[in-house]
C-alpha cells in the first residue's frame, strides 16, 4: 500500500460536517495526495474511511477514488446499518452491471454485506 493511502487510512474515517475548517482542509489535502488508479488493497482500505455524511463533498471524492480500483469493493448488499456510503458503492456497482443484485437505481439494501479487498 502506498504511503499516502496508509496515512489517509491511519487518520480514520472522514469527519462529519461539524468538523473545523483545519480538519476538513487536512483531510482534503490527504485525499488529493492519492492518485488513481488504486490497487484492490488500497480501495478496500479507503472504503472504510467514509464518515457520517458527505463532509462538504470529500466523501464523493473518496467514492470516485475507491471506484478506480480493479473491481467493486462492495460485492454484496450491505447490512441496513452499514451507512449510506457502502450502500451507494453497492448500488453503483449493481447499476453498472459489475455485480448482481435484486435492486438498482435508488433501492435500499438490507441483507448481509462485505467489502472486498
Amino acid at each position: 500500500m502506498r504511503p499516502e493511502v496508509r496515512a489517509f487510512v491511519a487518520a480514520g474515517p472522514l469527519p462529519g460536517e461539524h468538523a473545523d475548517e483545519e480538519e476538513i482542509a487536512r483531510r482534503d489535502a490527504g485525499l488529493r495526495a492519492i492518485t488513481a488508479p488504486l490497487t484492490a488493497e488500497e480501495a478496500g482500505a479507503l472504503a472504510d474511511c467514509f464518515g457520517p455524511d458527505d463532509c462538504y463533498g470529500l466523501a464523493w471524492s473518496l467514492l470516485h477514488l475507491v471506484e478506480t480500483g480493479p473491481y467493486p469493493v462492495v460485492t454484496e448488499r450491505p447490512d441496513a446499518g452499514a451507512g449510506m456510503w457502502p450502500h451507494r458503492l453497492w448500488l453503483r456497482a449493481v447499476n453498472g452491471g459489475l455485480v448482481t443484485g435484486e435492486e438498482g437505481r435508488d433501492g435500499e439494501g438490507g441483507g448481509g454485506g462485505s467489502f472486498r479487498a
